[in-house]
């Protein structure tokens, strides 16, 4: 019998981190995988690597490695550098140390474990690390998902919704996140695969973490003052545990409205985080006039 753990999206969030490593310490597993995302959308992303990397776990890179990289090369629009909507972006990246750097430019795309060896971990999906793996997704593009590595088991995160579809010749599971779940339940969230008389398990677990102590952090270490509409934005999230950022930047690029911090509350009556998302974008084609909107669940 061999044990694994895979955990993803941690997403600069401490609190949530060390209630998943204590977790993990009383399942009695073998190896423990990381899917990416330990930073972004959270003000500890270098205190997250740090302990990861203290811990020894190996982890694949995530689209918010990547995209905290583009801001520390410079490689962003002008734009990005002034705008109070890339301030939360850009005091992410500038509390990375060198060494993070370092770190997350060398993360892989994929990992196999070494315990499952039929296990590959990426953060998204196979060909790219922000082509998400999600409800909406279907059941033939999750097919081509899984034919197209040589292993039967496709791990994956980066949606942090929790997913397992199950094939006569394999599986497909994301394993949700940690520090930012989109389930509803504010839990931190992680997988366990346990592999038993040829044939391999899934466990979804969710566990309990002080939420006031990383919504205190995001006081304490300036990032929910000088974040600006982002960092608001990102406490209401785990505090619902459902996405309002990218909801939110979709409704004021569609009806043309500054993304900025005084429009959150009139957003919120017009967003229901429960809504289906296809019902949302509905009322926001009758809203702004237009016959069809383009969206991208993964956004930012």
């Amino acid at each position: 019998m061999s044990r694994v753990a895979v955990l993803a999206d941690i997403h600069g969030n401490i609190p949530a981190l060390q209630a998943v490593v204590s977790d993990i310490a009383s399942q009695g597993v073998d190896e423990v995988l990381v899917g990416g995302d330990l930073v972004g959308r959270g003000p500890q992303g270098s205190e997250v690597i740090r302990q990861i990397r203290r811990l020894n776990w190996p982890s694949v890179r995530g689209n918010h490695e990547d995209y905290l990289l583009t801001f520390r090369r410079g490689e962003v629009p002008a734009d990005w550098l002034e705008a109070d909507e890339w301030s939360a972006s850009r005091w992410m990246a500038d509390e990375l140390t060198p060494q993070d750097i370092s770190y997350m430019q060398r993360l892989p795309l994929a990992l196999c474990s070494q315990e499952l060896p039929d296990l590959r971990l990426v953060h998204a999906s196979p060909v790219s690390t922000s082509d998400g793996i999600g409800p909406w997704t279907t059941e033939r593009r999750m097919r081509r998902h899984l034919d197209s590595i040589e292993q039967s088991i496709l791990v994956c995160a980066h949606t942090h919704r929790p997913l397992h579809e199950q094939f006569a010749d394999g599986q497909v599971v994301n394993v949700g996140s940690v520090g930012l779940p989109f389930n509803g339940d504010r839990r931190a969230q992680y997988a366990i695969f346990e592999a038993t008389d040829g044939a391999t398990t899934v466990e979804f677990r969710q566990v309990d973490y002080d939420l006031a102590a990383i919504l205190k952090i995001y006081e304490t270490s300036g990032f929910l003052a000088q974040g600006g509409v982002t960092a608001k934005l990102l406490t209401l999230e785990l505090e619902n545990a459902q996405p309002f950022l990218v909801p939110f930047l979709h409704w004021a690029s569609t009806l043309g409205v500054p993304p900025i911090a005084e429009q959150i509350d009139t957003f919120r009556d017009f967003y229901d985080p429960d809504e289906p998302m296809r019902s949302f974008l509905r009322r926001l084609e009758g809203a702004s006039g237009r016959d069809h909107i383009a969206w991208d669940p993964d956004g930012r």
